[in-house]
């Protein structure tokens, strides 16, 4: 009786440079007498392949780290919201860091120029790869996602962090407010806080805005409750409340 046919490794390529693409594509085909695969697709940046990712399964990714708009390390933390999240082998120049961290957390790279032999290799235990997990992810990057990924529907979303207008802690979730409507994420606001601390200021222990959508304050003060401050944000006609003890961001700001 003949052993099981596997079947072919399911491979996606994520590069920004065309040349770069291509010459990932030759190298497969020089690896595929050994690892039996195919290349079902390949994306320019995080977000094509994101959606490409979202239409059609597959084994591995490709992913080269250095890419503009979404990193490589970005797109890897979006894509564990997929239902079934693909083996990720990242591909970078050299940069001794990044090399330590991978190897630290056992997470496989390939360094360029990439060999063959190298590849062959990677793809070979691609499928026992254990999943990323997002705290990993967080200690290979310093700089802050230029999105956050949303699931809706068995979708998932990005939004970018530029149109966004404020958080909101609301029990498990977090509520992300753009001008045109809202999201829901399980995130931490303190984490969000610190890892957008240029970005955004707090203006009470559930709120988070955008420093950049402020356009005024307003002092309130009804029969019903002491005067207070609140927040204006550009394209909301919602008042966000400042609470006593970050009533100080009114005169810092205001400036």
């Amino acid at each position: 009786m003949s052993p099981p046919v596997e079947p072919l490794l399911r491979v996606v390529i994520v590069d920004d440079e065309a040349p770069a693409r291509s010459r990932l594509r030759d190298l497969l085909v020089d690896c595929a007498a050994k690892v039996p695969l195919e290349v079902i697709g390949e994306a320019a940046t995080g977000r094509e392949a994101l959606e490409l990712l979202q239409g059609q399964d597959a084994d591995v990714v490709l992913l080269d780290i250095r890419m503009p708009e979404m990193d490589g390390v970005e797109l890897a933390t979006h894509l564990l919201k997929l239902p079934d999240p693909p083996a990720v082998v990242f591909i970078t120049a050299y940069d001794e860091y990044a090399v330590k961290a991978f190897e630290l957390n056992a997470i496989d790279y390939l360094m360029k120029p990439i060999r063959a032999s190298r590849l062959a290799e990677a793809l070979a235990k691609a499928r026992a790869i254990a999943p990323l997990r997002a705290d990993l992810l967080r200690g290979l990057s310093d700089a802050p996602r230029q999105h956050l990924s949303v699931t809706e529907g068995g979708k998932v979303y990005l939004v970018p962090m530029a149109d966004i207008l404020y958080f909101k802690a609301e029990l498990k979730y977090v509520t992300i407010r753009t001008a045109q409507r809202e999201y829901l994420i399980e995130e931490s606001l303190t984490r969000l806080e610190q890892e957008y601390a240029k970005r955004f200021v707090r203006i009470h222990r559930n709120c988070l805005v955008s420093r950049d959508a402020i356009v005024g304050f307003e002092r309130l003060s009804s029969a019903e409750s002491d005067a207070h401050w609140v927040v204006l944000l550009r394209g909301l006609t919602e008042k966000l409340a400042i609470s006593r003890r970050q009533q100080h961001i009114v005169r810092d700001l205001a400036r």
